[in-house]
């Protein structure tokens, strides 16, 4: 009988030390939980400052883009009538945004081309001088913006693109190419030449390898360069303002401080504030849509051995 009822407390006692264990280990996870929490407390209340302090701008604008002002088309009540006087002015908003998109389409797709050629070029080659012609090519970077429109304004008069949508395109294409290939090329050499030496191995050209093999694997790069560029041709003023004599080729950024004042000098605040609105809608939807590819885009390179 002894013999039996050791046998019997065995198996009760058994799963009864696990059980007792299992409420420490929950404890003991949810202490490094609370701990990982108060360590990362001070950083979400940090950026989420920062988050307010960019965002405040953007929400004031858009709230008095529609809120009643004195001295504009949207004196009482909230609604948009400080977007149909923008949507009236001259030419017509929507003349304007087929201006900005196709300034703004011609120069991403150029950017787009001549860098990722001119990144591989520099990637993947060696040719004499190839370290001197890069670093031309940035110093491009420590030119003053300003100062080289009016030459490029003289430029253009002889070559018959003054006032044209395409001679602008072309000056903003220029501004980003000297960043655009210094992306592109930090890009193409965080690949693994082994990838285009098997591709050439298994019977592809130069360009059946670029094609084929580098172009997805520098993809999140071409995506940043296409981003930048868009956002910078999409916001840009001074060139439009320097190269475009009429009214009905203006861009929507030089269009919308042209209706700043448009009666007598006075401000309207209102239609300004519109067409804010209206230049910041694209921007942020593209970047949200792109954020991912565009962080890993910045990455690329940034752990190459």
């Amino acid at each position: 009988m002894t013999v039996v009822s050791s046998t019997r407390s065995t198996p009760t006692d058994g799963p009864a030390s696990p059980n007792s264990a299992e409420p420490a280990g929950r404890k003991k996870t949810d202490g490094m939980t609370i701990a990982g929490i108060a360590l990362r407390t001070p950083y979400w209340v940090f950026t989420g400052a920062v988050a307010l302090i960019f965002l405040a701008p953007l929400a004031w604008t858009a709230v008095a883009s529609v809120s009643p002002q004195p001295g504009t088309n949207q004196v009482d009540g909230w609604g948009f009538g400080n977007y149909q006087t923008l949507a009236a002015y001259q030419a017509g908003i929507w003349r304007y945004l087929a201006n900005s998109a196709f300034v703004s389409l011609l120069t991403v797709a150029l950017t787009l081309l001549v860098s990722f050629l001119g990144g591989y070029a520099f990637a993947r080659f060696r040719f004499p001088g190839k370290n001197i012609l890069f670093l031309v090519t940035l110093a491009i970077l420590m030119v003053p913006y300003a100062t080289l429109l009016i030459p490029l304004y003289v430029l253009l008069n002889q070559v018959g693109l003054q006032n044209s949508l395409v001679g602008v395109a072309l000056v903003l294409t220029m501004f980003q190419l000297p960043f655009s290939t210094f992306l592109m090329r930090i890009s193409f050499e965080a690949v693994p030449r082994e990838l285009d030496e098997a591709a050439m191995v298994d019977g592809c050209s130069s360009f059946g390898a670029l094609w084929r093999v580098l172009l997805p694997a520098v993809k999140p790069g071409l995506i940043t360069v296409g981003l930048f560029s868009f956002l910078a041709a999409w916001n840009d003023f001074m060139a439009p303002l320097i190269l475009i004599n009429d009214s009905e080729r203006m861009t929507l950024p030089l269009a919308v401080s042209n209706l700043r004042g448009q009666v007598q000098g006075v401000v309207d605040y209102g239609a300004t504030e519109a067409g804010v609105v209206v230049l910041a809608l694209p921007c942020i939807v593209l970047f949200l849509l792109l954020q991912r590819h565009y962080v890993r885009g910045f990455m690329s390179g940034a752990l190459k051995g």
